[in-house]
């Protein structure tokens, strides 16, 4: 990667696919925008990148690689590969690039104590990825056809949808009368059958009719 094509994507500003950081301090928190990056649409992570997208790059940028490099190896699980591109702006500032691809070993998380955090984008964020997340990307890394059979509880969700265009999961449980379980595994198979679209939300998701 050239310097010309650091300053193309700069120039774009943070996204769905693009995150700056001016340094690497707190790799731990870091380590989040690329575990979301993989598990949604792939893209790049820029270290020296100020938020306005601003290339000032970063003193000792070695250093602040070597940091990220530890801090990938050691916190996400599965082993997340990616692309590394270090360039020097000036004699005593450098950038760093970790291109990151859409992963097919996806759901990465970050083991916390006990619990499996996984993250996902969205827009310019990374959010935690909630349970009906976590389970569409684990099933969605295997091509198949969803079979499913509309029965009064889908006939419920798609009245409900019609009347409001969106629906979170404790609504759907409310309206239909199920169990969040049941709810649950009913909009992630639709989610996968591609006849509704997931928007994440850090609250609670947002389920609506696919396009």
């Amino acid at each position: 990667m050239t310097l010309q094509e650091i300053h193309r994507l700069a120039q774009q500003g943070e996204g769905l696919k693009i995150e700056f950081k001016k340094k690497a301090a707190f790799p731990e928190k870091i380590v989040r925008e690329i575990i979301a990056l993989a598990n949604t649409e792939g893209g790049h992570l820029l270290i020296g990148v100020d938020d306005d997208g601003t290339v000032s790059g970063q003193k000792f940028i070695e250093e602040e690689v070597f940091v990220m490099e530890k801090a990938i190896a050691e916190l996400i699980l599965p082993k997340l590969n990616y692309q590394l591109s270090v360039l020097k702006i000036n004699a005593k500032k450098g950038v760093a690039v970790f291109h990151i691809e859409k992963s097919e070993h996806r759901p990465h998380f970050l083991l916390e104590g006990n619990r499996k955090k996984a993250f996902i984008r969205a827009a310019d964020q990374s959010l935690h990825a909630s349970k009906e997340i976590w389970e569409i990307l684990r099933q969605g890394k295997k091509q198949k056809d969803i079979i499913f059979t509309y029965r009064e509880k889908e006939d419920i969700l798609m009245k409900a949808l019609a009347q409001k265009g969106t629906i979170t999961l404790s609504e759907y449980c409310s309206v239909a009368n199920l169990p969040r379980i049941l709810a649950s595994k009913t909009l992630v198979r639709l989610v996968l059958a591609n006849v509704l679209k997931i928007i994440p939300r850090e609250t609670e998701d947002l389920y609506c009719l696919k396009e």
